[in-house]
């Protein structure tokens, strides 16, 4: 049965590795829900989280050929229950969406978003949280106007101590 599953993958700095390592899910006809690359906790060594809904024995065939990429130092896969995860969303609406009343306010005190900068023609409001929860600020909003809407991907940290930290000390890697 399908479910929706988070990659951690570590790498060192490489130029085309994105592609690289995005090609393993293309061969496979895999689809990415959510994707965002940044340094990790460790010097010269950077993440990518990759959300993306497979079977489990589907995803720990893609671990393992992550693994065997150049590169990549190692790659590992969660369950949501896992993770504590988030997303960011921005908006920008119409400020007159703001003069006429307090309803566009009353929502994003409602979603406990905030207000990032105030223009004479637009406000853009920031949401941190769930797909979910940034979805039905977007969909509250349309009614009032959205000039634009942007998301970031998925980022995670695992519950359990970091596991690449585990692995860099194992026996395998000294």
């Amino acid at each position: 049965m399908k479910q929706e599953f988070t990659l951690s993958i570590f790498t060192e700095s490489a130029t085309g590795l994105l592609a690289r390592v995005v090609s393993n899910f293309t061969k496979r006809h895999i689809n990415i829900e959510s994707i965002n690359a940044s340094k990790s906790s460790m010097p010269g060594i950077y993440r990518f989280i990759i959300v993306v809904h497979l079977e489990e024995e589907s995803v720990k065939k893609l671990v393992a050929q992550l693994d065997k990429q150049i590169d990549v130092i190692k790659a590992f896969y969660y369950r949501n229950e896992e993770l504590v995860f988030q997303e960011i969303a921005m908006y920008k609406v119409p400020t007159k969406a703001f003069i006429n009343g307090n309803i566009v306010e009353k929502l994003t005190r409602k979603h406990n978003a905030r207000i990032l900068e105030v223009e004479e023609e637009f406000i853009v409001i920031e949401k941190t949280g769930l797909h979910d929860e940034t979805e039905a600020l977007l969909e509250e909003l349309r009614e009032y106007g959205i000039y634009e809407f942007v998301r970031s991907g998925r980022i995670a940290i695992a519950k359990p101590l970091e596991q690449l930290n585990s692995y860099l000390n194992s026996k395998k890697f000294k």
